[in-house]
């Protein structure tokens, strides 16, 4: 029965983490916690969406940009999306625009890392409460 348990606790909080990722700010609302859901999740999507309007959807670039890239991949999996559109589209964007944007939209991608493990934290937290009581 342990065993059944610690397996609920570990796909519990994998599921937090992956709705976190899915949706900014979700695996915050899966464990109640739904003001910090609500900011976290207008943080990072206008951090991420002022990063595209400055540096436009050619930021995001997983052939010449791979450290950025996977620092945008932390925002959700649209990104993905958003990477096609740029390879096919032909957006391409030089200089500064280029260099702020990218900026932007990683520091949403961390924002949204450090948001996930802090769900998936406290989803922890309160799996262990709840146990020992």
């Amino acid at each position: 029965m342990a065993s059944d348990s610690k397996e609920d606790n570990v796909l519990y909080l994998m599921v937090v983490g992956l709705f976190g990722w899915l949706v900014p700010g979700g695996g915050h609302l899966i464990i109640g916690k739904n003001k910090h859901a609500i900011i976290i999740f207008v943080t990072i999507v206008l951090t991420f969406g002022i990063g595209l309007y400055i540096g436009s959807v050619g930021v995001i670039n997983y052939v010449n940009a791979k450290p950025w890239f996977l620092a945008q991949l932390m925002n959700s999996p649209a990104v993905i999306a958003l990477a096609q559109i740029s390879k096919t589209g032909g957006y391409s964007v030089y200089a500064r625009p280029s260099e702020i944007g990218q900026i932007y939209t990683s520091v949403a991608g961390l924002l949204n890392l450090l948001c996930i493990v802090n769900a998936v934290y406290w989803a922890h937290l309160r799996r262990i409460k709840t146990v020992g009581d």
